[in-house]
């Protein structure tokens, strides 16, 4: 039996594996796009097969479509949407700008799978003309963008969002009478207990998952129904709003027809948005990360105010050692995201007209920063913030030798003198307390009283 069979298209002749699911389209893309091996995520492919069946049901409801042929359309795109063909979806990212081979090759596996399907057999079913029916690769591609990122959002990214900002706010709480030492520009400040530290990372957690949920406002408008260019040619004019319904009620969320059509495939202003706000997120994640290694550094010769859990041998040379590699993954993921918002901004100005032509790079990096994040977050909050234990007996040592400590005592005794202080405790490496002692005449209970760390995270004068 040959390892191939000969297919065409309206190209001419071509050789396709002869057990691949794809046709001609395909192969001649697959031959043309040898570029990075990178492929679109099954997050995308369901997309495409979602797709593809709310536009059979749609237009068979409204009697554009035989109701034999969009039942097998379905049938076989269900298929695609629970991953039976994920391995006939062969094309690289880096390939033509509006991802038509894609939507092709989508098309090819789902009509030759409807045709296996199928009740009427006199019928064959095609490609272009029943599975492509009322559609446009320059509609459906962005489409596939915002409803596989919306999900991965909703299902995914949000959830691991809420997990971290509850675990984060969790040890804050078990922390909360530990007071450390704060610092600016990484120098000693006043001091902060943990507490208020760790609830300026859940705050920005926080706010992370309102912008992202903000993003998806736009998101959710589908171009689905504007074909070719944004007018609708070759399709109903109620495809696009019923379209929109269909893939709500398949999906749980609020889709709508685009506002605009000609906004929503001439550019890609909502996924540059989402990816902007994947960005900041990613910026907050790297800050708190990076907080993380500090206060976990030493432990003897840096910070080591915390000490995180042990989870793997830090060196192949140094025995005993053990690294911040939670920390280290997070922090990458998150340049990774940077860089992904790099591309996708370059993608977001790359439109001429009535189409942006860089739309797979775009759905790749989009979603590949919603999975790293959503998977990165959720590592963090399981394998070091929860495990995370404060070495108190430093923390207090530290506290106690700050200088900044003097501070306090600026109202009773003025700043130069407070100066003084500071000094001369940390040249002699002494307590500010014992210091102040010496050199004011306070009374200890006075000292005692200005001096505490715990009364000065609460703010403002003493009553």
């Amino acid at each position: 039996m040959s390892d191939f069979r000969i297919e065409k298209d309206s190209m001419g002749e071509i050789k396709v594996p002869a057990n691949a699911y794809y046709g001609a389209q395909t192969q001649r893309a697959f031959e043309n796009f040898q570029i990075s091996g990178i492929r679109f995520s099954r997050e995308f492919i369901a997309a495409v097969g979602q797709i593809k069946k709310a536009a059979a049901k749609v237009n068979a409801d409204l009697g554009l479509l035989d109701r034999s042929v969009a039942d097998a359309i379905q049938k076989a795109s269900t298929e695609v949407i629970k991953g039976k063909f994920d391995s006939d979806f062969v094309l690289d990212i880096f390939q033509t700008g509006s991802g038509t081979s894609t939507n092709m090759n989508a098309n090819e596996v789902i009509a030759k799978r409807a045709n296996e399907l199928k009740e009427r057999t006199e019928i064959v079913i095609h490609p272009n003309d029943h599975v492509n029916f009322g559609q446009s690769s320059n509609d459906v591609i962005p489409t596939a963008i915002r409803i596989s990122a919306v999900l991965a959002v909703k299902e995914n990214l949000i959830p691991a969002l809420v997990h971290l900002h509850k675990t984060i706010l969790e040890k804050g709480e078990e922390l909360k009478d530990v007071v450390k030492t704060g610092r600016t520009h990484l120098m000693d400040a006043m001091p902060v207990t943990v507490q208020q530290e760790f609830s300026g990372y859940a705050r920005q957690i926080e706010l992370a998952i309102e912008r992202v949920e903000s993003a998806m406002i736009r998101m959710n408008e589908l171009p689905q129904g504007g074909t070719a260019v944004g007018t609708g040619i070759n399709t109903h004019k109620e495809f696009g709003v019923r379209f929109a319904k269909e893939v709500a009620s398949g999906t749980g969320v609020d889709f709508i027809e685009a506002t605009n059509h000609f906004e929503a495939q001439a550019t890609i202003d909502a996924p540059v948005e989402l990816s902007g706000q994947l960005k900041t997120l990613a910026i907050g994640l790297m800050k708190i990360g990076n907080d993380f290694r500090w206060m976990n550094s030493g432990p003897n010769s840096g910070l080591g105010e915390v000490q995180l859990k042990a989870l793997q041998p830090g060196s192949s040379i140094m025995p005993g050692k053990v690294n911040p590699v939670i920390e280290e993954s997070l922090t990458m993921a998150c340049a990774q995201v940077i860089g992904n918002d790099a591309a996708i901004t370059i993608a977001g100005q790359s439109g001429n007209f009535e189409l942006n032509v860089m739309l797979p790079v775009t759905a790749h990096n989009l979603l590949q920063s919603i999975a790293i994040l959503a998977n990165s977050a959720r590592n963090f909050a399981d394998l070091s913030v929860s495990g995370l234990t404060a070495r108190k007996e430093v923390i207090d040592q530290m506290v106690g030798k700050n200088p900044i400590l003097v501070t306090a005592l600026n109202p009773l005794i003025g700043y130069d003198l407070a100066a003084q202080i500071a000094k001369k405790a940390f040249a002699e490496d002494r307590a500010v307390f014992e210091v102040a002692k010496e050199m004011t005449d306070l009374s200890e209970e006075e000292l005692e009283s200005a001096l505490n760390p715990m009364n000065m995270t609460k703010g403002g004068f003493s009553e």
